[in-house]
């Protein structure tokens, strides 16, 4: 599979890039702009939702617009996953774990008290650990999270931590795990807090056992899949008003539709699913879409939210995402239109914000303006459903998920590392040319910021020609280096070190034997 676009990231893509990289830069712990207004990490805006779409944006990003630039993505990811593990992200579990909701108190003697957050249901957390791990294995061909005892949940406290916890796991019995809760579950899928089967939250761990295919040459998520739809024919994913189904009870066997038509449950399911099931989202994408939207002044959409009424006579405050999760779907269909009519909406309405050097929609709790205009924003949508948005390309998630690139990318040239002073605008491999093609960016508030790079996987492939925009700066091979302008090179363990002092937007081409057959300089 071959990169999705040529043109070089604007602007706004860069923000959103720089502002998943500064939160995922912040120390353990430090969740700032990530808090909602749900108590704890039991909501739909909690920490493990948004590192995890932060990663998937990556992943989209780099397949579909960034091809050769894994240096960007990798340590970002690394991060991502590193906070995912961390204990403020998983402990709610252990309350979750005992019951006690509308929709499991009448079963809550049956379950006790679970630390290990993985070993049963909790599909809302597990199948992000699983499918992250995989993907980082797919997208890099890293298998660290493969070694055993990778993947550790670990806790102790001084206060009340006793003898502490600590539960062990690695990508492959991680994976192993979830396929036979599915296969326990006879396809249904496995539940998120005890007795609920969600359908939008059994979607990432789908794309999980396929990338373990990718990795493995199996046929899991075939399996999987095909059992899925025939369990749930019995109820049908959609209810009698085109939307999506929200959860099925395990005990009762009864489906909780989608009576007050909330955007989030559509969005987010019709955003996942079209991974592997996309005639099915694309059929009933129109119908579902046209009961959320709200058009607004000058070609501004934004999105219905459904009522929240009192659950016994407690007001629920929940992050639901509805406007964040809408923009993200209309990206996967495609559906140009409506995605930039919300972010039109936006940028109006939702005060995007620069904060070093990232772009984000600060959280708001006000529902609207004085002029009826939505401007609440939480978490979730402000910091990464509106960038993924963006980010995103038509059929995104459907093309990692189908298997992102062949093993000769590994092989392919590609910028490996990327020093704190640059942002990457287009990175992508000509095979026809022999060349890597790369724009970059220096950052910092002079015109000419220092920056660097690493040009990797780049022995054995030759004579190389490096030219600034169409002017020759260098040439050479893995041993000769030859400076005929205005750059600094030098090679390194892991390829060539390129370093510039110039113009703070760069387009450079790095040509490889083929272009002079006869082997001699330029």
């Amino acid at each position: 599979m071959r990169h999705h676009t040529l043109e070089p990231l604007d602007p706004q893509q860069v923000g959103h890039l720089r502002h998943i990289e500064n939160l995922s830069l912040l120390q353990p712990n430090d969740w700032t702009l990530m808090k909602g207004r749900g108590t704890g990490q039991d909501d739909f805006g909690a920490y493990r939702f948004q590192l995890a779409y932060m990663a998937y944006a990556l992943a989209i990003t780099h397949v579909h617009r960034l091809p050769a630039a894994p240096g960007v993505f990798k340590p970002i990811f690394e991060r991502l996953i590193a906070k995912l593990l961390l204990p403020e992200v998983w402990l709610y579990w252990r309350d979750v774990s005992r019951g006690g909701s509308i929709f499991n108190a009448h079963l809550s003697e049956r379950y006790q008290e679970e630390w290990d957050p993985v070993a049963r249901d909790n599909i809302m957390y597990s199948a992000y650990v699983q499918s992250l791990t995989l993907l980082y294995n797919v997208l890099f061909d890293d298998d660290r999270y493969a070694r055993p005892g990778a993947l550790a949940f670990e806790h102790w406290s001084y206060f009340w931590g006793g003898d502490g916890h600590q539960f062990k796991y690695d990508q492959n019995s991680l994976n192993e795990h979830l396929y036979w809760k599915m296969v326990e579950s006879g396809y249904l899928g496995v539940a998120c807090e005890p007795n609920c089967i969600f359908q939008i939250c059994n979607q990432p761990a789908i794309l999980g056992f396929r990338m373990h295919d990718l990795l493995t040459g199996g046929e899991r998520a075939q399996e999987v899949t095909r059992g899925y739809e025939q369990a749930w024919a019995e109820f049908g994913r959609l209810g009698d008003n085109g939307h999506y189904h929200v959860m099925l009870s395990e005990d009762t066997r009864t489906i909780r539709p989608n009576l007050a038509q909330a955007p989030w449950v559509d969005a987010w399911c019709g955003a996942m699913m079209n991974m592997w099931n996309g005639d099915f989202v694309r059929a009933h994408y129109p119908r579902q879409l046209a009961d959320l939207l709200l058009p607004g002044p000058d070609g501004t959409l934004s999105v219905k939210s459904a009522p929240r009424p009192p659950i016994k006579g407690h007001v629920v405050l929940n992050d639901d995402s509805d406007f964040g999760w809408v923009a993200a779907w209309a990206s996967e269909m495609g559906d140009e239109e409506t995605l930039h009519g919300l972010l039109r909406h936006a940028d109006r309405y939702m005060a995007p914000r620069w904060r070093d050097g990232g772009l984000y929609y600060p959280r708001n709790d006000v529902a609207e303006d004085a002029a009826g205009h939505r401007t609440l924003v939480e978490p979730m949508t402000g910091n990464v459903l509106l960038g993924y948005a963006r980010l995103n390309v038509r059929d995104g998630l459907q093309g990692i998920y189908r298997g992102p690139w062949d093993r000769d990318h590994f092989k392919e040239p590609a910028i490996v590392e990327v020093g704190t002073g640059v942002d990457v605008l287009l990175a992508r491999f000509e095979p026809a040319s022999h060349s890597l093609l790369f724009t970059l960016q220096a950052r910092g508030l002079s015109p000419s910021c220092e920056a660097w790079i690493i040009l990797g996987r780049i022995n054995g492939c030759g004579r190389w020609t490096l030219l600034f925009e169409s002017q020759i700066v260098a040439y050479g091979d893995a041993v000769e280096l030859n400076i005929i302008g205005s750059v600094l090179l030098r090679h390194t363990d892991t390829g060539l070190e390129l370093r510039w002092t110039g113009n703070r937007v760069q387009s450079m081409r790095l040509m490889f034997a083929n272009d002079h057959a006869d082997g001699s300089s330029p």
